[in-house]
């Protein structure tokens, strides 16, 4: 599919098929899309977190508001992000690299994060961000439907995948064979309302 007519026919479905299935291969070539989602400094915040048994997807769509799709779509990924990514040997983001590259960056990346806890926290959010349109739009690319989801408890999710410190859950992205069309496109703003050229007008 043209890049642009994935984006512009992706919408977020909420009814699946439950029978259907995502082969390995398929969820693989979509996951390795999302990874290539880019990330500051190269740091890759994001894990794919998917949920593979029944009881814990019964279990999480319980703490979904109890949400049809949580159970019925093919595939269920939490999105999660370490916040800690930066600190953790920096060095390796830049493998492959020159090694005074290498340690060039590192010492960036610990100079620009430390004692910033906004940034630290902010990043994994731009990143889950990014991975996840990625993600949605390489199951566009592929047939399929999807729908990123933020409607659930965080701290229950967070317990129930066994979420680690410093970590953050940042939505559910499921796939699947939706089963109903997308509703209208409704509620378009003026493009001369969110295009901007140079700055804000003056209050």
């Amino acid at each position: 599919m043209d890049t642009l007519e994935a984006i512009r026919t992706r919408r977020a479905i909420r009814t699946y098929d439950p029978d259907h299935t995502i082969s390995e291969a398929e969820l693989r070539t979509m996951l390795s899309a999302a990874r290539m989602a880019p990330s500051a400094f190269n740091i890759q915040h994001c894990r794919f977190v998917v949920v593979r048994d029944p009881a814990l997807r019964r279990e999480l769509r319980a703490v979904a508001w109890d949400q049809a799709h949580v159970t019925d779509a093919s595939v269920l990924i939490v999105v999660c992000a370490d916040r800690d990514a930066w600190k953790k040997n920096p060095a390796r983001y830049f493998n492959g690299a020159p090694q005074d590259v290498q340690q060039m960056m590192a010492e960036k990346i610990l100079a620009y994060y430390e004692g910033r806890e906004w940034v630290q926290q902010d990043e994994t959010m731009r990143s889950s961000g990014l991975a996840a349109q990625t993600l949605m739009l390489a199951a566009a690319d592929m047939g399929y439907q999807s729908c990123p989801m933020d409607g659930f408890d965080y701290e229950a999710v967070g317990r129930l995948i066994n979420l680690p410190p410093n970590h953050v859950v940042a939505m559910f992205v499921v796939i699947g064979k939706g089963l109903a069309p997308a509703l209208p496109r409704v509620g378009k703003l003026p493009d001369s309302e969110v295009i901007l050229t140079d700055r804000f007008p003056s209050a």
